[in-house]
Order: C-alpha cells, then structure tokens, then sequence
C-alpha cells in the first residue's frame, strides 16, 4: 500500500520479501500465492502486530488519534488485507493444501483478535481518546471509529473479570473452526454428488444448454452420457424443466439432505458430513459467549450492532410482513396446486414446485425463462450494467489487467468523467468444482488515507453463473442478471466512498441489517425498459429483446411474490427464534423449531426429511446469525431508496449523486438512519416494498 510499509518487509529474510501475500504496494499477486506461502506470511504479520499493540499499549503519552488509533488502523489493514486474499482463493479456488493452510492460520488470527478485543490497556486508551480534548477536533468519520471502538472492546469481553475472558476467547476461537467445518462440509458434499444418466429420454424438457455442458462434464470424466451435480447451474435447470418426476425428486433430495445424517455414508458406515453435531454446539457456544457479556441471548448480543432495537421488534416486523404477505401466498399456492393438477400431479410436491411453476408461467404469460435467457449474453449484460453506473454517477467502467487466480476471472477499473481512478473489481462469474456456492462481495483493499496518500478500493464480485457452452458466450437467465446487478451494488458500497478513515470506509461499520440496501436498489433498474433494452442481444440473431417480451415479464414480475415473501420470512423467524427463544440443551431440535415456524408463516411444505438448517450457510457460517431479517428489512429501505429515483426518472443524474453523496459515499460514518433520512429526506416505510411486491 505505501512505500512505508512495504520497506518494513525488506528487512525481513529473502523468503519473507519474496512472499506475495506480504506485498502491500499495488494489486494483490495471484497468479504466485501458493499454500506455502500463508503460514510465514501470517506469522509474520501477527508477529509484527503483536509488536505494535505492545508499543501502543504501553506508550507513556497523550493519546492522540495520529499516534495511537491510526496506528491501530494501519496494523488491521495489513493484516486485513493479507488474509482476505487468503480467504478469497480459499472460497473460490478451495484445494486441500490452501484448506489446511487456511484453518491453520484461521485459528492464530481468532486467537488474536480475540486478545485484541480483551485488551484492556487499549480499551482504556480508546476511552482516554474518547475523553480528550481532541476529540471533539476529530472528523465525523474518526469519531465514529472511536465509538464503535469502544462497543466492540465491550463486546469483546474487555470488562470481564479474567476467568469469564479466557473462556470467552475459548469461545470464540472453537466458534471460528466450527463455522469453518460446516461451511466445508456443505461445500465437500456438493462436490462430491454427481448423478450420471445414460438415457436420453430421461432428460426430455431439460434445455439444451444444460445438457450440453452435462455431456461435457462426464466426457471429461472418460464417460458417457450426462453428469448432473449439485451446482446451481445443473441443479436448478432439472428442478425447473425436466418432465422427469423421479428425476426432480433424486436430485432434489440430495440437494435437499446435503451435509446432513441422511447423507452420504463413510467407511465405518457414519454420515460423511453431517452438520447436526456442529450446529447444537454452535449454537450452545453463542449462547453461552452472550450469556457472558450480559445479554438474555445470542439475538441480543447480535442485534446491539444492528438498526433494530430488539429481537422482538424484529419478529413484529417478520410478523407484519408475513401478515400482510400470507394471503397472496395462498392464493398462489392454490393457483399452481390447480394447474398441477393439468399436469397429472396431484400430489404436488417441493421437487414439483419449479417445475410447475415454470409451465404455469409459460402459459400464463406466454414465455418461459430459456426464451428471455437468450438475449442476456455476458458480454451484453455487463455493458448494460456498466451504463447505469456511468449515467446516474457520472463514472467510467472500462476493462483492466491484474493477476486472477482463475483463467476465468477479469478485472476492471472505474474511473471519473476526469480519468481519476476510483475503484477497482474482479469479477469471477462462473460455477465450477471447489469454488463456493451462491454469490458475493468483498473487500479486497479498502479505501482509506495514510502517509503513503490515499489507497484506491478494490472489491471481488464473485458469482456461480452457467460457462460458455461451445463457441455460444455464457447465457444469463433474468434471475442472475438480477444477482449481478445485486452484487455490484454491493461493489459500489465498498468501491464508492469517500471516507477517509480505514475503520468506517465503504462497507466498514455499516450496520448489518442496513447493508443489503445498495445491493438491493440496483435490483430494481433490471426492470426498467430503458435500461433492460440496452443490455440485450438474441445469441442468435443479435436482436434486441422485444418490448413485447419485456412487458411480458413486467406482467409476471410478481409472479408468486407472495410464496417467495412467505419463504424469506420463515427462514429470518427460523433464524432470529433460534437464537432468541430456542434453548440447545434442551430436548426440542432445531428440526422441531422450523417445523414450528412453518406452521405458522409457510404455504408449501418441504417433506419431512428435508434438512435445510443443515446447510443454511448463512447463519451458521457467514455472519448473517440472528441476521437474516437483514434481506427483508434492508428490502423496504432499498424499495423506499429507489422510489426517489422512480420520481426525478430512472437514470436520473441528479438523484444519482444524492444516493452517492448521502449513501454510499458516507460508509458507516455515521448510523443507517442517518444516511437514509438525508438522502430521502424523511424516515423510511414500507409502502414502496409493498408496491414493488403487488402486495399493496
């Protein structure tokens, strides 16, 4: 990053100056980070930053922001910025070695970080801060790090007495390797299933695409006929277009049981990789770890750093949703259970649900989603995309070069109408072996001003999309151009800022439940006409997507919005219960809890064995616990957000900069609510959302 800092690794030995994860002054090295190389550098790095909290901690002088918290600031961003790229390969390019060099190192850096957060001679250095007389000097920015500072120490265990803080750093670091495992046992079982089928007239209605990328992947295991895993870009297809019902229902269980006891067997005839043990004791240790800091639950501990107030308010929020949104759902539901029945299925079941779903949209509205997928090209796509950023901000997206870990990965820069560098991303769109599900973005360098002058952010964009097929580029169903621009409004949060201070910059210090906002409210330009045309291409003929087609999908828009309501909302009560109302020690499972809460909000019923605790990610492993509301409550933010561009027209410049200057430029300087009632110029509501939905 500075000149500064990279001369610090120079004095060290040859290897250490020639490990790429130690290098600071530019993009990080990809094409030479190799699993050998994570060990030394975190050592390294931890060295030097145990170092530096010593030095900090014991400094005889005045606290200042310059001599003290930047210096804070500048040990996590290298050491931040060295793991998330470790991290990154470890998510997208997963292999045993990078595994194990991973969770080892995993487990040092919680063992800091969570000394760090008990440490109570910089918790008292943060106060002294806090107190001085430069406090009230500090930018809008520095006072707010400060603050958080002072919350995170708290949450921390730094005021527990020292036998509470030692078991809760034992916490801490067994909930880190056990969110580890179960994100690895979700993702070793999806790569292990595969369903190899020999008869062609077992796949009738599957799309050709699919089946073509099926018979290259069992020709590339020297077999014949067509391989299906457990990937979405073979798995959906099957769910939504093959008129095999035993088909549906074998692939859907495996899906469905993944990572559970009804999986896979060993050697000694015990599940392979069964999350069941892994989850009670998750959920035990959070329990405990909030029972520790004072909290009546793990929701509580969880919700102090949020913009709810409680979990209970929370759940009045599910409750009102689901209120209002249930009635549609049942209509829904009763409307494909009827047309079913056209298909000789009358028993309809969770395998049957795409798929009747799918013809019923087709006779319905008269297409289908293979027909729109046609004219969403990548190429297309991304140029559309790229447009909306560049009108309503004024910025330029133009392609780069930087070292990927993957041959398909890219890079771009965004750029001012001046030609000044703003930000930078990778994108890696497509799904393949030992690449994590689902989609995501991060931070890889993150904006922030230092004596080396001002780092430009960069951010990974990382998506499970369908590959090229053949000589035909890859082909985007409406549903991932949607993740795409969703992931980008992530990327903008994170790419676009303007504060200056590491702590707060870009995503940094965003509450959780208030993050999905810009993801969400680019969602809603993948509706408009003026910006759909312009990113579309027939793979064929080159043609633009007919307005006929467009108003077409205008009209199914909301095609079963309320299921697919209902269905967030049993998973965000499910989650928020869980970890405010469900004891782990008791004799209820957590099979008995989403039982509970489907009876109360589902419409359609998953079978009994369905196991989808057993792999919901999300909470377990991916920071979204006593959080999952977050999609749903940030959704009436983003609905409300975007309305104001609805009023001064879709692409307008003017309301484009407002959300940028009031938004996205401000990071977590200051609180969500703040941001959105200067950007809005009111508190949000949820008419908007309810609109979008046609549910008002």
């Amino acid at each position: 990053m500075t000149t500064r800092k990279h001369a610090t690794v120079t004095t060290k030995d040859s290897a250490l100056q020639n490990n790429p994860l130690l290098h600071f002054s530019g993009l990080p090295k990809f094409d030479e980070i190799k699993a050998q190389h994570i060990s030394p550098a975190i050592d390294y790095l931890l060295d030097e930053a145990r170092h530096t909290v010593n030095t900090l901690a014991t400094m005889q002088s005045e606290v200042t922001w310059s001599n003290f918290a930047s210096k804070l600031e500048d040990m996590e961003e290298k050491l931040s910025r060295a793991w998330s790229q470790v991290g990154h390969m470890n998510a997208v390019v997963n292999s045993p070695e990078l595994r194990e060099a991973y969770n080892e190192n995993l487990s040092k850096l919680t063992d800091f970080y969570a000394d760090l957060s008990q440490d109570e001679r910089l918790y008292a250095k943060f106060r002294a801060l806090r107190q001085s007389a430069e406090f009230s000097a500090l930018s809008a920015s520095q006072k707010k790090i400060i603050e958080n500072e002072l919350r995170d120490f708290r949450l921390g265990g730094a005021e527990l007495p020292p036998e509470q803080k030692a078991r809760f750093k034992e916490i801490q670091e067994a909930l880190s390797k056990l969110s580890s495992t179960f994100e690895e046992n979700v993702l070793d079982n999806t790569n292990a299933y595969a369903l190899y089928i020999e008869d062609a007239a077992t796949l009738n209605g599957i799309p050709e695409d699919v089946l073509i990328s099926a018979a290259e992947a069992a020709k590339s295991e020297h077999k014949s006929g067509w391989k299906f895993t457990l990937h979405f870009p073979s798995y959906l297809p099957v769910l939504q277009y093959a008129d095999n019902r035993q088909l549906r229902e074998t692939l859907y269980r495996a899906y469905a049981t993944r990572a559970s006891e009804l999986g896979e067997l060993d050697a000694a005839g015990q599940p392979k990789w069964d999350n069941s043990p892994i989850m009670m004791e998750i959920l035990q240790l959070r329990q405990e770890a909030a029972h520790l800091l004072g909290f009546e639950n793990y929701a509580a501990l969880s919700i102090a750093t949020k913009m709810a107030d409680s979990a209970q308010h929370v759940k009045s929020f599910l409750q009102d949703l689901a209120d209002r949104a249930k009635p549609y759902a049942l209509k829904d539901k009763a409307e494909l259970e009827a047309y079913a029945l056209n298909l000789g299925i009358s028993d309809m079941q969770a395998w049957d649900v795409a798929y009747v779903s799918e013809k019923l949209r087709q006779e319905k509205y008269a297409f289908s989603d293979l027909e729109v997928k046609q004219y969403f090209p990548e190429s297309k796509v991304l140029a559309g995309l790229f447009k909306v950023v560049e009108t309503i901000f004024g910025v330029y997206v133009t392609p780069s070069q930087a070292p990927v870990w993957h041959e398909t990965a890219s890079f771009y820069d965004i750029k001012d109408h001046k030609g000044q560098l703003i930000g930078q991303f990778y994108l890696d769109l497509y799904a393949r072996n030992n690449k994590r599900g689902g989609a995501w973005m991060d931070e890889a360098i993150t904006r922030r001003k230092s004596e080396g002058g001002l780092t430009t952010p960069v951010a990974y964009l990382t998506c499970n999309f369908s590959a090229p097929v053949g000589s035909k580029p890859a082909l985007f169903t409406h549903d991932e151009v949607l993740t795409m621009f969703h992931e980008f409004g992530h990327g903008l949060h994170h790419m676009l800022t303007q504060v200056d201070d590491y702590g707060v910059s870009g995503i940094k210090g965003v509450e959780w439940d208030a993050v999905e906002l810009p993801s969400q409210l680019m969602e809603n330009f993948c509706w408009e006409w003026d910006v759909l045309r312009h990113m579309t291409a027939h793979v064929d003929t080159g043609e633009q997507l007919p307005r006929s087609l467009f108003d077409k999908m205008i009209a199914a828009k909301n095609f079963q919005a309320g299921m697919q309501t209902v269905r967030q909302i049993e998973f965000s009560l499910f989650d928020i219960r869980l970890h405010s109302e469900f004891d782990p020690h008791g004799t209820a499972s957590v099979l008995d809890l989403i039982a509970q809460v489907r009876d109360e909000v589902a419409v359609v019923r998953p079978p009994v064995w369905n196991r989808f605790p057993h792999n919901f990610t999300h909470i377990f492993s991916g920071g979204y616990a006593a959080g999952y509301y977050s999609y749903k409550w940030a959704e009436v933010l983003s609905a409300d957000a975007y309305s104001m561009f609805e009023e001064d027209g879709v692409l307008s410049r003017e309301a484009g900069q407002r959300y940028w200057q009031e938004i996205l430029a401000q990071g977590g300087s200051r609180t969500a609510m703040e941001s959105f009632t200067a950007f809005r110029g009111r508190e949000p509501n949820i008419d908007a959302l309810l609109r979008h939905n046609g549910m008002n």
